[in-house]
């Protein structure tokens, strides 16, 4: 299917976008041509539709094209592709409810026209459903044009690892990892269905067009697999492969593991800019099991590199200005040495005391990812300014928040007088806390209390970093207030949040994470908001002077030629990072004892490990963990 030398080794056609935006418009512009082609002509069109977070940008631009634009859904009949089972039409999560506000109820399609499995019925009542499902779509015609999305395990639909390719519509068993990765939406893993009702593959490959969106780093890896790969029952995604009419429409970041855009020396001409020189020569020592110093010009002519030596001098001199480039991104210095010389640091020395902001999307984002660094930055007399995006309520399971209302009432209640505002908080949101559903939604007075839970947690782990409370910033910012994951919607009173932090502080350094996070996460909501506000103070003289370095979370570790700036700690430093993240008690896994799944410590402690080992195998320095940073810079 490849088009292009450096495609080669892609059996899918795969687009890459500047942004999920741009894929999404262009997705949504092929289906309106497409409902007015067949509009002109009498005709219906039948669409295969997806849910979760990728598809909600397309559902936006198809909406503001029937606003705006004047397209008509009159003529579209509609097949989901999936429900959960045991979920009520009406609850928050159900796929019913869904589509219904993410698109149904903006666009003008007859309520007849509109079709999703049936979560609700009962279990010996499926297998005929499914049929009849089955049997509703080809009656219809079958599916002019089907959007997907993935999930890491490369399921599309629910047809999870196992799935074969001929599977049609049925009852499946969801994933564990599937499951983890949707219990923030429900509150809890254990609260996520074990089951689901699912076009199966070969619904899906019937289909006459299928486009398939994927964004964010958390995709790249499975993306890769399923258009280079194998077609294999373990990624159901690659049975995408076997047909005639099929692209990918994915962003940068789930591009990444591409061999075009990861190893382009190893399927064409590559540009050999610093940034690929480095890639490829710590690619190189990794992929033959060599320190930088130690390859050889066989080496390099074995793996597709040969030209790359060219203008390079003798193979040494690559390697030794590798092995230096490399050597120079290590500081123990994260705020800059003062008075050293800083040619060669990624930090500047001056001025020797540095004002500092941390982001943090949530609380214990800030810990997992550069607890150490935070601590090393107090340590050596920055001012260090901590600042709490969101209050990371809807991440605190009932189970912590009535464990808040108990110690509240307990501490009234070794205390004389009439009862005080806060135990009365304390007792109705225990009763809520008792009446409700595990599905229902929380009331503002119980996502209050489960801010506080995470406000007391953030203060607890600061304390252990020896950050001055007084520079303790919790911004709750509107957005996260207003929505629920994977739905939110960002306004300008959220940028204006983080624009008075920044005209208030005037950093000389910022940390941030989530630039190549799905667009849909808080994470990246967050770091675009920040991006947005050093763009509006570029022209300010306090920010010619400030330096962007991104963090990374435990899903996206950093390759070793990503890293700018590497920060090691000892051993006991390690272990107060470890310190540093126990107070966040609300974000341990429940699920760890159970399943044998890493807690979010242990997580932090194996990526920041994993990066020092790659650090001393390339032959530098072996040390204890490795916090990473890249520079970032306002485009």
């Amino acid at each position: 299917m490849h088009t292009t030398e450096s495609q080669q080794r892609e059996r899918i056609q795969t687009v890459i976008f500047s942004d999920a935006d741009s894929a999404s418009k262009t997705l949504a512009d092929e289906i309106a041509g497409l409902i007015r082609e067949r509009a002109a002509s009498g005709c219906g069109v039948v669409l295969g539709l997806a849910t979760g977070s990728t598809p909600v940008r397309l559902y936006r631009e198809l909406i503001r094209m029937h606003r705006e634009e004047g397209l008509s859904f009159a003529n579209v009949t509609t097949f989901n592709l999936d429900e959960y089972y045991g979920l009520t039409r009406d609850h928050p999560e159900s796929y019913w409810r869904f589509m219904h506000d993410q698109l149904f109820d903006h666009i003008d399609l007859p309520a007849a026209n509109i079709n999703l499995p049936d979560g609700t019925l009962p279990r010996g009542d499926v297998f005929a459903a499914c049929r009849a499902y089955e049997e509703k779509i080809a009656a219809a015609g079958g599916l002019d044009l089907q959007v997907l999305g993935i999930g890491r395990t490369g399921h599309i639909g629910f047809n999870e690892p196992g799935s074969t390719r001929d599977s049609r519509t049925r009852l499946v068993t969801l994933d564990g990892l599937t499951r983890r990765d949707a219990a923030r939406d429900f509150l809890g893993e254990a609260n996520v269905p074990r089951h689901a009702v699912t076009m199966g593959v070969g619904t899906i490959l019937d289909a006459r067009r299928i486009v398939l969106l994927a964004w964010g780093e958390s995709k790249a890896e499975v993306l890769a697999q399923a258009v280079e790969g194998t077609p294999v029952d373990s990624l159901p995604a690659s049975f995408l492969q076997g047909h005639a009419n099929v692209s990918f429409y994915i962003d940068g970041a789930a591009a990444s593991a591409l061999t075009r855009i990861r190893h382009p020396w190893l399927v064409g001409a590559v540009e050999w800019t610093p940034e690929m020189t480095r890639r490829a020569v710590v690619w190189l020592s990794r992929t033959v099991g060599r320190p930088v110093l130690k390859l050889l010009d066989e080496h390099y002519g074995e793996h597709g590199m040969a030209d790359l030596l060219t203008g390079q001098g003798s193979v040494y001199d690559l390697n030794i200005r590798i092995f230096n480039e490399l050597q120079h991104t290590i500081t123990g210095w994260p705020g800059g040495k003062p008075g050293a010389d800083d040619t060669h640091r990624p930090e500047r020395a001056e001025p020797g005391v540095k004002r500092v902001v941390v982001f943090s999307p949530e609380p214990s984002h800030d810990m997992l990812g550069m607890g150490g660094t935070v601590r090393r930055l107090v340590d050596q007399g920055h001012q260090v300014t901590v600042v709490y995006q969101t209050s990371g309520n809807l991440a605190v399971p009932d189970d912590d928040a009535l464990m808040a209302t108990e110690f509240v009432s307990d501490l009234a209640g070794s205390l004389a007088g009439e009862p005080g505002p806060a135990e009365a908080m304390a007792r109705a949101v225990r009763a809520e806390l008792l009446e409700k559903s595990a599905f229902a939604g929380d009331s503002a007075q119980l996502r209050q209390l489960k801010g506080m839970v995470r406000r007391g947690e953030a203060r607890a782990a600061l304390r252990v970093c020896g950050v001055d409370p007084a520079n303790v910033k919790f911004l709750d910012l509107p957005f996260y207030e207003r929505g629920r994951y994977r739905q939110f919607k960002p306004t300008a009173d959220d940028q204006q949040a983080i624009s008075a932090v920044l005209a208030q502080v005037k950093p000389h350094q910022i940390f941030v994470t989530g630039d190549r996070d799905d667009p849909s996460s808080v994470t990246a909501v967050t770091f675009a908001l920040v991006a947005a506000a050093c763009r509006a103070a570029a022209s300010e003289s306090w920010f010619v002077d400030c330096r962007v370095w991104l963090y990374r979370g435990v899903e996206t570790p950093w390759g070793a030629a990503e890293v700018d700036m590497a920060v090691p700690l000892s051993p006991g430093e390690l272990a107060r990072k470890t310190q540093s993240i126990f107070p966040h008690r609300s974000q341990r896994s429940h699920s760890a004892v159970a399943t044998g799944l890493r807690e979010p410590w242990q997580q932090a402690e194996q990526q920041n490990r994993a990066l020092a080992e790659v650090y001393d195998a390339l032959g530098l320095a072996d040390y204890e963990a490795i916090e990473g940073f890249a520079r970032w810079t306002v485009a």
